[in-house]
């Protein structure tokens, strides 16, 4: 691996040239308005920068993700420096690429199983702003993804790809898939699957939008009719699909828990509050509250239980506060479990644990926020304050569904924890295409 320039420098060093780039690519008026803290100056910068050019600006300088090797867009630093980097970007409120399906899935996917060419084309592109989606799931096959449908069939240097997708979140701002895809139906369901990266933008693919409770549609359908893939962008062995698969699924319950690591997890509590985020089309979206290490919504509800007086006068209020407040606590225990093994190598059922523990507490935090707008902090026409905290609420429901049900994150911690018996499987080891299906 290349070594990078500021690998040898100080941290001082690398803070003063992070600045000094900074103030070369923001608008004039973003950076005077952050080093005079002149709101208004900052708001007029903001509205001239050009989002999507400067994610791939600070993508190619190697400050958007400054551990990675300089090989894959990064500048190669050690944590310790790369935590400068991060500080200096949060004092310059620096735009980020929420991409946690890229950065927490796609990323230790292509790590483990991807040529060096691979990587190279796919993290530097990601690096520098590409957004990515998954596609596992299908109709009829959501939490049994092994037994997807969607036919690959080889065409001398191509893979021919029909089929749908289904639940596939960002697919409609995203440039490359996670995609996996049968390739072989005469092996048992586990077998015979292949993984591919698919070019989003192809010709044959076609996104429908799923509009969900909250009236946002965050995911989506994908139809793939006589897709082209080539077999350059196929990760691991033809066949060996389900390995490769079960890595970016490991990771999915590590970085939906929010053990995702350093900046991206700064990233990941500031949207789960409501922040905004910049999508791969340079617009900046509201990101739905995800689940959260516990403080931000549990110390938001104790600020206004006592600035109401309800923290003195409701001891039943305040008793569930103090038991959520708790709950948090461990959930961010076991977040930090999660990420570090996540760190250590191949991440465990650890993700399971916190995926399903952080599920709970938030959907529980969410049903108390909900409850306190009762009376007087009822919900009220243009407030906007209020119908973020019912979004909230509503978008919890799909903690419990998205990375894996709760239920298949509890048998998993069966199986793998406590050494229960795995359900019995009549079809164990016949051809895919002679399990009987709906």
């Amino acid at each position: 691996m290349t070594t990078s320039e500021y690998a040898t420098r100080t941290n001082d060093e690398i803070r003063e040239a992070v600045v000094g780039w900074l103030r070369q690519h923001l608008p004039a008026d973003w950076v005077s308005g952050i080093e005079k803290d002149d709101e208004e100056l900052y708001q007029r910068g903001r509205a001239e920068l050009d989002e999507r050019a400067f994610l791939k600006a600070i993508g190619e300088a190697g400050w958007a993700m400054p551990e990675w090797e300089v090989e894959y867009s990064g500048a190669g630093l050690s944590p310790e420096q790369a935590a400068v980097v991060e500080e200096v970007k949060d004092d310059y409120r620096v735009p980020r690429s929420f991409n946690i399906l890229g950065f927490g899935l796609a990323a230790p996917t292509l790590r483990q199983w991807a040529t060096e060419e691979q990587k190279r084309f796919f993290l530097s592109g990601m690096a520098q702003g590409d957004w990515w989606c998954q596609l596992f799931s299908e109709p009829g096959n959501g939490s049994d993804i092994a037994g997807l449908a969607m036919r690959a069939e080889r065409d001398g240097d191509e893979w021919i790809v029909n089929g749908q997708k289904v639940w596939t979140s960002g697919a409609h701002m995203s440039k490359w898939g996670m995609l996996i895809a049968r390739t072989n139906p005469d092996q048992p369901k586990h077998k015979g699957i292949s993984y591919f990266i698919l070019d989003m933008e192809a010709p044959g693919v076609e996104i429908r939008p799923l509009v969900q409770i909250t009236g946002d549609a965050e995911f989506n359908e994908v139809f793939l009719s006589d897709v082209r893939i080539p077999d350059a962008w196929r990760i691991g062995p033809e066949g060996e699909g389900w390995a490769v698969a079960q890595t970016t699924l490991l990771n999915e319950r590590v970085a939906l828990s929010g053990a995702f690591g350093g900046a991206a997890a700064r990233r990941r509590r500031r949207a789960s509050s409501g922040a905004s985020a910049t999508s791969a089309d340079g617009k900046r979206r509201e990101v739905g509250a995800g689940m959260t290490s516990g403080g931000t919504v549990i110390d938001a509800l104790i600020r206004e239980a006592k600035a109401d007086g309800r923290w003195e006068s409701d001891p039943v209020l305040r008793d569930r506060i103090i038991d959520l407040y708790i709950t948090g606590k461990v959930s961010a225990w076991n977040i930090q479990r999660a990420a570090a093994q996540r760190k250590a190598g191949q991440p465990g059922p650890e993700g399971s644990i916190a995926k399903l523990f952080g599920t709970e507490f938030n959907m529980a935090a969410q049903i108390l926020s909900a409850d306190m707008m009762t009376g007087p902090m009822a919900w009220e026409k243009d407030d906007a304050a209020s119908a973020m905290r019912a979004r909230a609420f509503l978008r919890s429901r799909g903690n419990s569904i998205e990375g894996g049900t709760s239920e298949i994150q509890r048998n998993i911690i069966g199986d793998r924890v406590l050494g229960l018996p795995r359900e019995p499987d009549a079809f164990k080891g016949m051809p895919w295409k002679d399990v009987p299906r709906n």
